[in-house]
């Protein structure tokens, strides 16, 4: 089997809405392997190209999961990074085969961007989730009836039909996270989106309700970040930070920004927005607080 990539430093790969297929998780990992196998024979980009005759910029591609594998260019890759042992390349084509596969999310690519796509392939596979949200209670905790009137808040040009595909695609990444065995996530939540209603009273009270529920699953953990205590670390905005089993990837942090969100690798920067989010986190109350609060909360919708 292939030795599993290291974390070591790494260059800005920050992953944006480009053309072509949107870099999914799984990409990315066969990517790391491959700039694994370089490095391992102490190979640049340049070098690599000199051999093989390939741009830096595809071979760069290839490892940030932004371009299909194809079979012909990984074999003369694997020649020139000394993977000789047939059993060893078979095993290492078959992972680029299954990486190249489409996801279950494809199916949902009409209502859906490319940052999201992402998004979505990186809750797969991530080991933990960690969130925190400025505007609006995370995806991952919403009822359907709480996403519909947040998108009919924010745009208005949507159909219902398009709503409605949202809210599927949001449920499916709902269920996928409650089946799988191990997966964490925690949520900061800002007190604000427990006050700022979307819907009806009734059913803004049935989401704080749903909140409590999954307060149960020893999986998954809010804490709260208090409407009124004074100088809270909320600079970081919108962010969630994805951690992977096995050293599969380094975290990526994913930031919320207008005009769509931006995937950082970079190590420091990934490391400033772990440290912030861990500020935050130690500033924020803990699970039983954040629980009585959300049940205060659901006693003001009564």
């Amino acid at each position: 089997m292939p030795a599993q990539p290291s974390r070591s430093p790494r260059g800005a790969r920050n992953v944006h809405d480009l053309s072509g297929r949107a870099p999914t998780a799984q990409r990315m990992i066969f990517g790391e392997t491959l700039r694994q196998r370089r490095l391992a024979q102490g190979l640049t980009a340049e070098d690599v190209v000199r051999q093989i005759g390939h741009s830096a910029s595809k071979i760069s591609r290839m490892e940030n999961g932004r371009h299909d594998f194809k079979e012909a260019d990984l074999r003369r890759l694997l020649d020139v990074y000394g993977v000789h042992e047939e059993a060893e390349r078979e095993t290492l084509l078959d992972l680029a085969r299954a990486a190249n596969e489409r996801g279950w999310w494809d199916a949902w690519s009409d209502v859906s961007t490319k940052t999201l796509q992402t998004l979505v392939s990186l809750e797969d596979m991530a080991q933990r989730i960690r969130s925190y949200e400025i505007a609006q209670l995370p995806g991952l905790v919403q009822t359907p009836e709480y996403t519909r009137a947040l998108i009919r808040a924010n745009s208005a040009g949507k159909g219902e039909q398009e709503i409605e595909r949202i809210v599927e695609l949001r449920a499916m990444r709902q269920q996928r996270l409650m089946r799988s065995t191990g997966k964490k996530l925690l949520c900061v939540l800002d007190e604000v989106t427990l006050v700022r209603p979307y819907g009806s009273r009734e059913g803004m009270r049935r989401q704080l309700e749903h909140l409590i529920s999954l307060a149960d699953d020893p999986d998954i953990g809010f804490n709260l970040v208090e409407l009124t205590r004074p100088n809270l670390p909320v600079q970081i905005g919108t962010t969630t930070i994805f951690d992977f089993a096995d050293g599969q990837l380094p975290d990526i942090v994913y930031i919320e920004r207008s005009g769509g969100g931006l995937y950082l690798q970079e190590e420091h920067e990934v490391d400033d927005h772990v440290k912030g989010f861990d500020r935050l986190l130690i500033a924020s109350l803990g699970q039983r607080a954040t629980v009585r609060r959300i049940q205060d909360h659901i006693k003001k919708l009564r």
